[in-house]
């Protein structure tokens, strides 16, 4: 006799999402279209795809190759479910944004080895950053905020005094970048800046092959697996969120939604970390307890919020 592990497995290699056969055994349900903005990652690609599916939730996903690009529009509440940062997410909790976690990273990483200098120009160490002139896309972007809470932390440096070059604007637009943060045109090229001694380092991702690139943290990756053996988690940068009032319309397309993800996640191929996009709330409390402190810390958001008051009693639940 098939076992119902089996029958699941099946229908994940058919295409269809073994998270949903239990919905298509029940009662009939009415199709629901979700917008969706997501980026195309090994653990995501079978929702870009379509290999798995749900009989009664079509994710509409936006045609968006960067994810950021699209940050402000999730803020702006275009999309049902979108991926977004987490520092931008609480942000615009700060600002009344009515939208919740689900417990699932999209994107983390450790930060160190992106903060580069031109080592023309002679060694840097973290120290030397105060006072110096920092390029980088957006000052409330995610691995500048990590940036900023490890110098400080680990480095002893006084963040303050850092001036930030950037050329976008907050994609919360109630929040106004601090004094020591100049706003260059759209698009400049901030390697090219580093190149010619406009300023002293920059944030970059990806970092150009170019062997003047030289890590402000030395040794990036020992002290990476440093912060990480101290911690016990890891940084993350993106996360999955919805709008509130669709918890509570339509429960059941969130709980579809989310077997997709955790479907498509399930069926990754190779490529796929999944240490590094762990679901589930108690999986990530310790990971995103110590992201917001990190983003209070350095002045994005008026307080540190609770971990359980990002998630509703829905989303919570979700496994």
């Amino acid at each position: 006799m098939a076992t119902r592990r089996t029958v699941l497995k099946g229908l994940a290699a058919a295409g269809a999402s073994a998270t949903f056969a239990r919905r298509s055994y029940a009662a009939s349900c009415s199709p629901r279209k979700l917008s969706t903005m997501m980026g195309d990652y090994p653990h995501t690609h079978a929702l870009m795809t379509g290999a798995v599916k749900s009989p009664c939730v079509t994710l509409d996903i936006a045609p968006v190759k960067v994810p950021s690009t699209a940050f402000a529009r999730a803020v702006a509440m275009e999309f049902d479910v979108s991926e977004l940062s987490l520092v931008t997410f609480l942000m615009a909790k700060a600002y009344g944004r009515k939208l919740v976690l689900l417990p699932a990273v999209n994107l983390s990483r450790y930060q160190h080895r992106y903060l580069v200098y031109n080592s023309e120009r002679g060694l840097m160490e973290p120290k030397d950053l105060e006072r110096a002139r920092i390029g980088t896309r957006l000052f409330t972007a995610t691995t500048p905020t990590w940036l900023r809470g490890i110098l400080a932390g680990d480095y002893g440096v006084d963040v303050g005094r850092i001036r930030w070059v950037t050329y976008q604007k907050p994609n919360v637009p109630e929040f106004r970048d601090p004094p020591n943060v100049t706003m260059v045109p759209p698009g400049t090229d901030i390697t090219a800046m580093l190149l010619r001694g406009e300023i002293d380092a920059a944030v970059l991702d990806p970092i150009p092959s170019d062997p003047r690139l030289k890590p402000v943290i030395h040794s990036p990756g020992k002290a990476e697996n440093d912060w990480a053996a101290r911690h016990h988690a890891i940084q993350i940068n993106h996360m999955v969120v919805v709008k509130e009032e669709l918890t509570r319309s339509d429960p059941d397309a969130i709980r579809d939604a989310w077997g997709m993800m955790a479907e498509a996640k399930r069926v990754a191929g190779p490529g796929a970390r999944p240490e590094y996009t762990p679901f589930g709330l108690e999986a990530n409390r310790t990971n995103i307890e110590i992201a917001i402190d990190y983003i209070y810390r350095t002045g994005l958001i008026p307080r540190r919020f609770a971990v359980d008051e990002l998630f509703n009693d829905l989303t919570a639940t979700l496994t």
